[in-house]
């Protein structure tokens, strides 16, 4: 029989029942070891049940597989379950699953949240919040002209937020954009895709890696030419999120391509205000962009000069 989990005599579709059926019958674990289950160790709160989990419609794609809208069918909480495609190697499984660990370990309000993991079988899968209001880039493309500035204000300052309490936890971001930003119902914004996230006792990290998958308009020079991150290289991208709220969804640098976006950064040129755009705001966005890490603004100060430009704004 496919898909039965046994160590010695019968087998059963998962792992929890079999050793609820060694609990209970105490039964040798096997034969020759002659061990029996005094007790069960709890499980960690983060590890489901793939039945604790009702599967609704596709929602989306990511690097690993699909996303789908759910229930936890203990309380009937919706839910989004990022699934793994089966057939990834072991490698790419546990990368799929670092995005949860580095979620589980956080609480704030413009965070996404983790409810828990389902790893017992395949496919595995990570079940979060579900987060109404989509993504932030399809929100200002779609709702976008009917906002006043002082929303758009608003909103940004709830990712500053979010990543105020992420620059003090030590953990770099490394893809902050409006596509990897959720809204919910009351236009609150939730920073989300914890997928290329690193945590760094000394906030700075370093990827041998090559320039695939790397968001390059986004991105910081410091990242892009020696793989260096930091909370600082995602305050440069938190430029870019800034720029394409009050654009309202413009692709940036829409008229160069990656290695031109690349090299005129590093002739100085930089996006143009987007129309509307407050000149205060501009003005932060600015900073984000100094060439030099050390310059730019901390998130604890973007936030607070996010809160003092919306005040000013009727």
């Amino acid at each position: 029989m496919c898909n039965t989990y046994r160590l010695e005599g019968d087998g059963f579709p998962t792992i929890p029942l079999l050793i609820d059926h060694l609990l209970q019958s105490q039964q040798p674990v096997t034969r020759k070891s002659g061990v029996v289950l005094a007790r069960a160790i709890p499980k960690d709160k983060w590890v489901l049940s793939h039945e604790d989990v009702l599967l609704g419609e596709c929602i989306g794609r990511g690097n690993f597989g699909e996303v789908f809208s759910g229930r936890l069918l203990t309380d009937n909480t919706p839910v989004a379950v990022k699934s793994c495609r089966e057939t990834l190697p072991a490698e790419l499984k546990a990368k799929f699953l670092q995005e949860a660990r580095i979620l589980k370990q956080y609480n704030h309000p413009n965070i996404v949240r983790l409810i828990g993991v389902c790893t017992q079988r395949q496919p595995i899968y990570i079940v979060m919040e579900l987060v109404q209001g989509g993504d932030f880039l399809s929100f200002l493309r779609s709702e976008g002209p009917r906002l006043r500035v002082k929303e758009l204000i608003r909103m940004t300052e709830n990712a500053a937020a979010g990543m105020e309490y992420l620059e003090s936890k030590h953990c770099i971001h490394r893809d902050l954009a409006a596509r990897n930003c959720l809204v919910t119902e009351k236009n609150t914004l939730k920073i989300s895709d914890f997928g290329m996230s690193r945590e760094e006792d000394d906030g700075i990290y370093s990827s041998t890696g090559g320039m695939k998958q790397i968001p390059v308009k986004w991105t910081a020079p410091e990242a892009l030419n020696y793989g260096r991150y930091s909370s600082e290289s995602d305050v440069w991208s938190f430029g870019i999120l800034l720029w394409e709220a009050f654009s309202l969804g413009a692709v940036p640098y829409s008229n160069l391509s990656n290695q031109q976006t690349r090299e005129a950064v590093e002739q100085g040129v930089r996006l143009e205000p987007p129309p509307q755009c407050p000149e205060d705001v501009y003005r932060l966005m600015q900073r984000c962009w100094e060439y030099d890490p050390r310059q730019r603004p901390s998130f604890s100060t973007i936030h607070q000069d996010l809160s003092t430009i919306r005040k000013r704004h009727r």
